[in-house]
């Protein structure tokens, strides 16, 4: 299962509003090849499954995630922050054994 905190959930509906989304747009996460520790995450906003997609809902938003990506992201939560290092959301990997520096590539 993927989950989000009460943060990212708040901020992913503004968004959804914001943007003119359609009813049934949910959260796509998944994992690339790339980045300074070898895989990179992504995520946007979709209204269309794919074959192998599982989707999860947590708090009233639903995060879709392909088959292998899924491998990668079990148990993942995620987080939107203003941090230092500026603001947006953020995988909280507990599968990650090594990130880089931007939080933003992992390996495992």
């Amino acid at each position: 299962m993927i989950t989000v905190t009460e943060n990212a959930k708040n901020h992913a509906l503004r968004l959804i509003k914001d943007e003119n989304r359609v009813d049934g747009t949910f959260i796509r996460v998944g994992v690339d090849g790339g980045g300074c520790s070898g895989l990179s995450y992504k995520l946007e906003f979709d209204d269309t499954l794919k074959e192998g997609d599982q989707m999860f809902e947590d708090k009233g938003i639903k995060i879709v995630v392909d088959r292998k990506s899924f491998l990668y992201l079990a148990g993942t939560e995620l987080e939107f922050t203003g941090g230092l290092n500026g603001k947006g959301f953020v995988f909280n990997n507990p599968n990650a054994s090594r990130t880089c520096g931007c939080g933003e590539s992992f390996s495992v």
